[in-house]
């Protein structure tokens, strides 16, 4: 594309544009906020920012809107990120008596329990979209929740089995998942389904004598036939897995090293390692990290993907307890710190709090939206962080 047509693109843009969107961007455009509020402020900001996308859904179901749009406004509620939310809502809980938060995953597991198939799965996209059919990797996100949730009731604890059972009915005998993909996403392989095997090592901790940690095993060590040398994860995206986002390489990791945690194997910790210290030559000294990576961990993208920020800096922090390795801690704290400096702490109620797609907003990924697993695992980097102390 020549740059007089890039121009002119860029300019019809800005006309379509609704008038918030080009003064968001305008706003990105200045650069970060000069001053970090800290992890604790960006904690409950966000735990705000997940109660308003829960009550605004368009479906007003119990489940949580996938987004606020500065194009499209509110969404319908999304059963994938829901599931995994409860279990941020119940750790957030667990540590400052949050009764409200209880109640709103509560209603949030209601709701999941309510949509689940008879098999045991869970369908892809928003609870609008169709087709209707159960997906591997949206039943694994929703089986987080319900292993999360497990405590509170009989009913969750079963329908945890029911979904967790349904997984190892449809693994392969490789380990791999592939006869329930995603119809919302480009077909194929997905090595970043170690974040399916993540959930199965937590029904594990819930169940542990029905084959769920042994299963989740087998899946990540066919993920690892996957790695090469320099710690790079081949058929590890949604669209392009020549230029994997950070999103998706982010999930990869995180399931990675909940699989050494699970089983307390050093074949896990190294291949996780691996991988992160590729991440590591990709993040620049402030914190950002370019949202797509090629092979050689080299940038392809100009915009930063922050929801594969926040889960980077989580796996990152768990890694610095079990490797000892404190260039992780530092990078880590420069992730989340850039992607606290991105959030708006006073403004319109819709935003605040809010965890944008890409940074800047007109970005790839996410674009024009804040995303409720953005502010999810946004949540979840700076508790970790705190515990990091």
């Amino acid at each position: 594309m020549t740059a007089l047509r890039r121009r002119i693109l860029n300019l019809v843009e800005e006309v379509r544009l609704p008038r918030v969107a080009r003064e968001f961007r305008r706003r990105d455009q200045l650069g970060l906020a000069t001053v970090d509020p800290g992890p604790r402020a960006a904690i409950e900001f966000g735990i705000a920012w997940l109660a308003r996308a829960q009550d605004c859904s368009k479906t007003k179901d119990g489940g949580v809107a996938r987004h606020f749009g500065l194009i499209d406004g509110w969404s319908a509620s999304y059963p994938e990120t829901t599931g995994y939310i409860v279990a941020t809502l119940l750790d957030y809980a667990r540590k400052n008596a949050g009764t409200e938060s209880i109640e709103r995953a509560t209603k949030m597991l209601d709701w999941l329990v309510s949509i689940q198939f008879d098999e045991g799965g869970f369908q892809g996209g928003m609870i609008n979209q169709h087709p209707k059919v159960p997906v591997t990797f949206n039943t694994g996100q929703i089986l987080i929740g319900l292993a999360a949730g497990a405590h509170l009731s009989p009913r969750y604890r079963a329908a945890m089995r029911k979904a967790a059972d349904w997984l190892i009915d449809t693994q392969d005998d490789d380990g791999c998942w592939r006869r329930f993909p995603t119809p919302f996403a480009d077909g194929g392989e997905k090595t970043y389904e170690t974040h399916v095997a993540l959930a199965l090592f937590l029904a594990h901790e819930v169940e542990p004598f029905l084959g769920y940690q042994q299963a989740g095993l087998r899946q990540v060590k066919w993920a690892l036939r996957n790695q090469v040398t320099n710690g790079w994860l081949s058929s590890c995206c949604l669209s392009d897995p020549s230029q994997p986002l950070t999103h998706t390489l982010g999930y990869a990791l995180r399931g990675v090293v909940g699989a050494h945690l699970s089983s307390r194997d050093q074949q896990f910790l190294d291949a996780a390692c691996r991988t992160a210290n590729g991440l590591l030559t990709a993040i620049e000294s402030d914190g950002r990290l370019p949202g797509r990576l090629d092979s050689n961990w080299q940038s392809t993208a100009d915009w930063v993907c922050l929801t594969g920020s926040c889960q980077i800096a989580e796996s990152f922090l768990l890694l610095h307890k079990e490797a000892g390795n404190s260039a992780y801690l530092h990078a880590a704290k420069a992730l989340n710190s850039y992607v606290r400096r991105t959030i708006f702490f006073d403004g319109p109620r819709d935003v605040v709090g809010g965890v944008k797609g890409s940074f800047p907003v007109g970005g790839q990924y996410g674009q024009w939206q804040y995303l409720n697993w953005a502010c999810k695992f946004m949540i979840d980097a700076n508790q970790a962080e705190l515990n990091a102390g």
